[in-house]
């Protein structure tokens, strides 16, 4: 058996036996798969609203049935404008909606309570919707790519790219210094074995275990949590296979500056974590940010990632429009890999 085969044997042995992490690494991406897909939602339902009317006439009893037949609409009944107030402040209704005649004409306005921004937003822009809808022009949307306006959609390619930066860089991080502390590493760095063998000897099982993750995570957003099926999954695959060495080749950088284990959880969690939530625009759009941090986001390799999925995935468009995000990617390996290597010869 070759010296490589016997460093990939030797370390998917030791994977294989640490029941702890193999438990982690393949549990929690399909819990915070199916969390974001699931439990945490961007969408508003259940709005409630009473109503002010007026002067009851064919006109509002239609409004008020619009409001009772909308899922999105919890109807709390009709009351009077003094009442408004105190129900919004005792958060017994989200949004008030008046009715009231100026001269023949119907009129409305719209009350909403504000200190959530975001349910106040979206649900003014339901009421608003609804209550135009009955215009002699109304106006026809059509919403694409995500005509349900699913959350799932959204969170699904920006889970995936902070899973695999932060376990794969873990991984590999942890496996290298634990071999220090235990000083296994001076061992191999005395042996004739080639730094680069090393290197691949580590990475190539850890490798594998993020493609049976990546595997688990596919089939749990295309079945469970009904993301578009098409033939694009094959270009998802193998973009998520370079996004994953990438990942394998930060946690070997991270682990040639760190002595022990716990600094390098800290540094390939606490380093990467915050700016992939931050500043990859997998929760917050990065065309929102400042200039400042629009610019910082472009070092952060989850941003490429969630881009390149949510175009595959969603859009379910050709390789073609995201030459480059893999250019970056491709890029950001090679200077990971090359830094590594260099790092880890200047230890030995």
């Amino acid at each position: 058996m070759s010296i490589f085969a016997s460093m990939i044997e030797k370390e998917t042995l030791h994977l294989l036996r640490d029941f702890r992490t193999m438990t982690v690494v393949l549990v929690m991406p399909l819990v915070l798969l199916l969390l974001f897909g699931f439990a945490i939602s961007t969408e508003v339902n259940n709005v409630n609203v009473v109503a002010v009317v007026e002067r009851h006439t064919d006109d509002t009893r239609q409004v008020l049935e619009k409001f009772r037949v909308n899922p999105y609409f919890t109807f709390k009944g009709i009351v009077s404008f003094n009442e408004v107030e105190p129900m919004l402040r005792a958060g017994s209704t989200d949004a008030a909606v008046v009715l009231s005649y100026d001269g023949d004409r119907l009129c409305h306005q719209t009350i909403v309570d504000a200190s959530n921004t975001n349910t106040a937003q979206t649900s003014a822009a339901y009421i608003e919707n609804l209550l135009n809808g009955s215009a002699e022009m109304p106006i026809i949307t059509h919403t694409l790519y995500n005509p349900r306006l699913k959350s799932a959609y959204n969170f699904v390619p920006g889970i995936m790219g902070m899973i695999f930066i932060l376990i794969c860089a873990m991984m590999t991080s942890v496996s290298i210094v634990s071999e220090k502390e235990t000083g296994t590493m001076d061992l191999l760095l005395v042996s004739p074995v080639r730094p680069r063998t090393i290197i691949l000897g580590k990475i190539v099982p850890y490798f594998l275990l993020s493609c049976v993750m990546l595997a688990l995570m596919l089939a749990l957003g295309y079945t469970v949590l009904g993301l578009p099926f098409s033939a694009s999954v094959l270009n998802v695959i193998w973009v998520t296979i370079l996004y994953i060495v990438l990942a394998l080749s930060l946690g070997l950088l991270i682990s040639t500056l760190v002595s022990n284990q716990v600094t390098a959880l800290l540094v390939s969690g606490v380093l990467l974590m915050i700016p992939v939530i931050m500043l990859s625009g997998m929760i917050f759009p990065v065309e929102n940010m400042p200039a400042l941090l629009q610019w910082l986001s472009c070092v952060i390799p989850a941003r490429w990632y969630i881009s390149a999925m949510r175009v595959l995935m969603i859009q379910q468009l050709p390789v073609s429009y995201i030459i480059t995000e893999i250019t970056i990617l491709a890029s950001m390996t090679m200077a990971a890999l090359i830094l590594a290597v260099m790092k880890f010869k200047t230890n030995r």
